[in-house]
């Protein structure tokens, strides 16, 4: 399988509680629900159409709760049927017992255990949100493409995908788009260490 990360950062790369003001205030953070206003109709087609493509959910503990809470309510949403569906697989060494099936916890080498079920056959893992995982099986080189949406605003602080002291990471720019709403939807394909240069123009 494929593994593909999907974030929703802000435009200083804070991946931070995008979806509701409680929905992550670790760290005490206060500016949660940056993302919600530039959400519309264009945008969810964008997002049907990539979780229509995946075989398994890799989730970290944290997003994984949040999901185990509201999804298995969401009966009459379009994606319910989807993601109730879907093997899940929640990296944590925290949780002995998983309450959404189906799930799998991966609670010992979970790089040695990530790359074993890209090995399995299939279309995409998917890390949704998750972005200490994300950045960690990216370190690692497991990440196959990055699928960012980028909303048009600036929140100066809360954790980012991509904070100082990340491993560099070269990236293959594979298409872009803008929805009216305001979003930028970009996707990258991973592409080893990045190139250095010297500008002689």
């Amino acid at each position: 399988m494929k593994l593909v990360v999907q974030e929703f950062l802000t435009l200083d790369g804070v991946s931070q509680g995008p979806g509701a003001p409680d929905e992550d205030t670790s760290d005490g953070f206060t500016r949660g629900g940056w993302f919600v206003p530039f959400v519309d109709e264009e945008f969810m087609e964008i997002v049907d159409g990539w979780l229509a493509q995946a075989d398994g959910l890799l989730l970290g503990r944290r997003t994984y709760e949040n999901f185990a809470r509201d999804w298995p309510a969401m009966t009459d949403h379009p994606n319910g049927a989807i993601m109730n569906g879907l093997p899940k697989y929640v990296a944590t060494q925290s949780l002995t017992e998983a309450h959404w099936d189906p799930t799998t916890i991966l609670a010992g080498n979970i790089v040695a255990e990530v790359d074993a079920l890209k090995r399995q056959p299939g279309r995409e893992l998917q890390i949704h949100g998750s972005a200490r995982l994300a950045q960690s099986l990216l370190a690692a080189g497991l990440v196959d493409q990055l699928r960012l949406a980028i909303a048009p605003v600036v929140v100066g602080r809360g954790r980012r995908l991509f904070p100082e002291g990340s491993t560099p990471a070269g990236l293959r720019p594979v298409s872009q788009h803008t929805t009216k709403a305001g979003l930028s939807v970009h996707v990258f394909d991973t592409a080893g260490l990045p190139s250095y240069g010297i500008y002689e123009g």
